[in-house]
C-alpha cells in the first residue's frame, strides 16, 4: 500500500534544497527521514508547521505544597534561621513569611505571614504580613525579625504568633535614635538578642544599633558614617554572647568583635579589603563577603560567600573550614568537604548539629558535627528543576537543568522524565558517565541526533552527550580558564557560552561574555570566532560585526543563523559563509520594545530569548511579552503564534485562552512546537 502526501510549494523547495546540499557532498544535516525530514539545529526541518495554537503542559509541577515535611516542602529563598531548641524558625525572604520546622517530627509549618503577600500589618489589626523578613533570632518566648523593606523589628509570641512592630517607622528610612516607632533604621537585615537587648546590624547605615526590649528604646552602638573608628562595610550576621558582638563586616571581608560596654570595635579573623578562601589564625586568613554567624561556646560559625561554612576558636582566632567547597556552588550532599552548598546565608547550631539556610538553593542543610568528617545532608526543602533550554531528535526532549544541574530526557510521547547525564545537584567539570559526569550551569543544548551539544555556562566550555550512553566529555573549551582564543578543543577559550546550535557540521555557540558568535567543527574541536567582539556593541549591521548586548538563543536553516538579541528587542540574521549581519526582525535597540506584529523592524520584540526553526519560519520566545512570536524567513512578516502579550499564567488550551509566563528555550519535532514555560514547565503548541 502506498501513501500519497500532498506538499506545500514552500516544503517541497525545502526538500529540493536539502536534497542539494546531502547530494552536494556539503553535508549540514545530522539525520533524516523517509518522509524527507532533516535534523538541523536541534529542530526536525522539513515541513512547515501549520499551528492552530491549541497549548497542553507536556511536563510541569502544581503549585508546591505550602507545608508538609521536610523534603516535601518547597522553601524560598530562606534566609534566617533560628532555633528554640525543639524548633527552628526561618525566615523566606522573597515569600514574606517565617517557617516554623519541628526538629523532632520534620514537620513545616507556616508560623505567621502571608505567601507571597508583602505588607506591614501586626496581626493585632488582621492577618501579619512582612516585606522581606531577614534576620531572625528568639529568646525563647518571642522571636525578633528584622523586616528589611518596612524598616522595622518585629515581634513575634511564639506561643500565639502575634506580631508586633517592636520599632522602627514603617516604610521610612533613616539613622535616627529613639522610642519604638520613632526610631529609624535602614536596611535592617540581621539580628542578635542577649534576653534583655537586640543587637540589631543596620545595613545601609553601617551601623549597630542597640534595641531595649521591654521599653522600644533604640541607640546606636557602634558604626555609622561619622564613625571612622568603627567603619563597617556593610556588615551582616550577627551573635553575642552578653559582653562581646561578632558580626560579618561582609564587603570588608572580615569578622569583627564589639565591645558592648565600650561600643570598641576590633578584627577578630580576616583582613580589611583582602577576600580568599584560606584557613588561618586571625588577621591571616581569609574570608569572601561572609554574611551569618552564631555564637555556641567558643566557637564562632560563619557562612561565607565562597560558599563554604567556617569555624573560629574564640580563644585563638584559629579559621578552619567545617564544610563546603570553597568557590564552588551546588547541592550536593556529602561529607564536609565535598559538600555544595550555594550562597549560604543563615546558620544556628542545636547540640552537635549546624542548620543552615541555604539560600541559593533553597534548602535547610544539616551538618553532623558529632563525626569526623563533617557530613551535609539535607533537612528540609527539595533541589527543584529549573529548565533552561530544549532540543528535540523526534522521540524525546533534551532540557538543560540549571536548578539540578543535569541534563533531563523526556519521552515526548508519555511526558516521562529522566535523567541523562549530570550528577543531581552537584556542580563540576568532570568528564564521564552519569556516575561521575558534573556540569556548572548548563544552558543552550542541541543535537545532531547522535549526540547532544551543551553550553557548560560557569565552565567555559561546550560538553558533548553521547544520547544512547549519557556519557559526557568536553569537545571544547577549559573550565581553568576563560577568554576569547581560537585554537582546537582544551586550547580555545570561551566566556561564559550561552546559546547553541549546529547545521551537523559545525556547531555555532553564543559566547555571550565576548559578544560572539564561535564556530566549532564538530568532527576536530577546532574552535573559531565566526562573527561579532567585544568592541561591537551597537546596533548597526555590518559584514562581520555584530552588534550584541545580552545574545540569547541561536538556531539555523544550514545556510543562515538566527540569533535572538534580548537586549536591543531584535532578530539577527547571520550569512554562515561571509558573517554578514542584517536585522530580519525587531526595533534593533534598547528603546525600541513592544508587542507589535508587523515585518521587519515595524514588529516589536520585547526581550525575545530563543529561537528555533522548521527551515520555513522562525519561532520566537518573547520572554518579556509571554508570547510565542513567527517570523516567515521569506518576507520578515512577524505574527503571534500564541499567549497574551497583556496577561501572563500557565493556561492551556485554545490560541485565544492560552498564556504564558517567561517563555524561554524553544524547540520543535516537525508537529509541534516545545516551549519551557516559567523554567518549571514544557508546554506544547500544535
Amino acid at each position: 500500500m502506498h501513501t500519497i502526501r500532498l506538499f506545500s510549494f514552500q516544503t517541497v523547495m525545502a526538500l529540493l534544497l536539502c536534497s542539494t546540499i546531502l547530494l552536494s557532498g556539503c553535508s549540514n544535516s545530522s539525520s533524516h527521514d523517509a518522509n524527507g525530514t532533516i535534523q538541523m539545529g536541534g529542530s526536525i526541518q522539513g515541513n512547515e508547521l501549520v499551528l492552530t495554537g491549541e497549548t497542553a503542559t507536556l511536563v510541569g509541577e502544581d503549585a508546591p505544597p505550602q507545608d508538609g515535611y521536610r523534603t516535601s516542602v518547597v522553601i524560598d529563598t530562606p534566609f534566617g534561621i533560628t532555633s528554640d531548641g525543639d524548633n527552628l524558625y526561618v525566615t523566606e525572604m522573597r515569600n514574606h513569611i517565617i517557617r516554623k520546622i519541628e526538629l523532632a517530627s520534620g514537620a513545616v509549618t507556616t508560623l505567621t505571614g502571608v505567601a507571597g503577600e508583602s505588607g506591614a500589618e501586626d496581626s493585632s489589626e488582621g492577618i501579619a504580613r512582612f516585606n522581606t523578613p531577614v534576620g531572625i533570632t528568639t529568646d525563647g518566648i518571642n522571636l525578633y525579625v528584622c523586616d528589611e523593606r518596612n524598616n522595622t523589628i518585629r515581634q513575634v509570641v511564639l506561643a500565639s504568633g502575634v506580631v508586633s512592630t517592636l520599632a522602627g517607622g514603617v516604610g521610612e528610612d533613616g539613622f535616627v535614635d529613639g522610642t519604638g516607632s520613632d526610631a529609624r533604621f535602614d536596611g535592617p537585615n540581621s539580628i542578635a538578642t542577649d534576653g534583655t537587648n537586640l543587637y540589631v546590624v543596620d545595613n545601609w547605615n553601617l551601623a549597630i544599633r542597640q534595641v531595649v526590649i521591654a521599653t522600644g528604646v533604640v541607640t546606636t552602638l557602634a558604626g555609622g558614617a561619622d564613625d571612622s573608628a568603627a567603619d563597617f562595610n556593610y556588615p551582616n550576621g550577627i551573635a553575642t554572647d552578653g559582653e562581646t558582638l561578632y558580626v560579618a563586616d561582609t564587603q570588608n571581608n572580615t569578622i569583627r568583635q564589639v565591645e558592648i560596654a565600650t561600643g570598641v570595635v576590633t578584627t577578630l579573623a580576616g583582613s580589611t579589603g583582602e577576600q580568599g578562601s584560606s584557613d588561618g589564625i586571625g588577621t591571616a586568613a581569609r574570608f569572601i563577603r561572609p554574611s551569618g554567624v552564631f555564637l555556641q561556646g567558643d566557637h564562632l560559625y560563619v557562612t561565607d560567600g565562597a560558599h563554604t561554612l567556617r569555624k573560629i576558636l574564640i580563644s585563638t582566632g584559629e579559621v578552619t573550614t567545617l564544610a563546603g567547597v570553597a568557590e564552588e556552588f551546588g547541592a550536593h550532599d556529602d561529607i564536609g568537604s565535598e559538600a555544595q552548598f550555594s550562597g549560604p546565608k543563615g546558620i544556628v547550631a542545636v547540640g552537635t548539629s549546624l542548620y543552615v539556610s541555604d539560600f541559593g538553593n533553597d534548602l535547610i542543610r544539616n551538618v553532623d558535627m558529632s563525626t569526623s568528617d563533617n557530613s551535609v545532608t539535607t533537612f528540609a526543602g527539595f533541589l527543584r528543576h529549573v529548565f533552561i533550554d530544549m532540543t528535540t531528535d523526534g522521540a524525546n526532549l533534551y532540557v538543560s537543568d540549571e536548578g539540578t544541574q543535569t541534563i533531563q530526557k523526556i519521552e515526548i510521547a508519555t511526558g516521562a522524565m529522566t535523567t541523562l547525564a549530570g550528577r543531581f545537584g552537584m556542580t563540576g567539570a568532570t568528564d564521564g558517565d552519569t556516575s561521575v559526569a558534573c556540569f556548572n550551569y548548563p544552558t543552550g543544548i542541541t543535537t545532531d541526533g547522535t549526540n547532544l551539544y551543551v553550553c557548560d555556562f560557569y565552565n567555559h566550555a561546550v560538553r558533548k552527550v553521547n544520547i544512547a550512553s549519557g556519557e559526557v566529555s568536553t569537545l571544547a573549551g577549559s573550565a581553568d580558564t576563560s577568554g576569547s582564543a581560537d585554537g582546537v578543543g582544551s586550547a580555545a577559550e570561551f566566556r561564559s557560552p550561552y546559546g547553541i546550535t549546529t547545521d551537523g557540521t559545525n556547531l555555532y555557540v553564543v559566547d555571550r561574555e565576548d559578544r560572539t558568535i564561535r564556530q566549532i567543527e564538530i568532527a576536530t574541536g577546532a574552535v573559531t570566532t565566526l562573527t561579532g567582539g567585544a568592541e561591537d556593541s551597537d546596533s548597526t549591521d555590518g559584514a562581520a560585526s555584530l552588534p550584541l548586548l545580552f545574545p540569547g538563543g541561536i538556531t539555523t536553516d544550514g545556510t543562515n543563523l538566527y540569533l535572538a538579541e534580548t537586549s536591543y528587542h531584535t532578530i539577527y540574521q547571520i550569512d554562515i559563509a561571509t558573517g554578514a549581519v542584517t536585522t530580519l526582525a525587531g526595533g534593533g535597540s534598547l528603546f525600541a520594545r513592544g508587542s507589535a506584529d508587523g515585518t521587519g523592524s515595524e514588529a516589536l520584540f520585547n526581550g525575545p530569548r530563543n529561537i528555533a526553526t522548521d527551515g520555513i519560519n522562525l519561532y520566537v520566545t518573547d520572554r518579556g511579552n509571554n508570547t510565542i512570536r513567527k517570523i516567515e524567513l521569506a518576507t520578515g512578516v512577524v505574527t503571534t503564534s500564541a499567549g497574551n502579550a497583556e496577561s501572563s499564567g500557565s493556561t492551556d488550551g485554545p490560541s485565544s485562552a492560552a498564556l504564558f509566563e517567561g517563555p524561554s528555550g524553544i524547540t520543535t519535532d516537525g508537529k509541534k512546537i516545545y516551549v519551557v514555560d516559567d523554567f518549571t514547565k514544557i508546554r506544547s503548541i500544535r
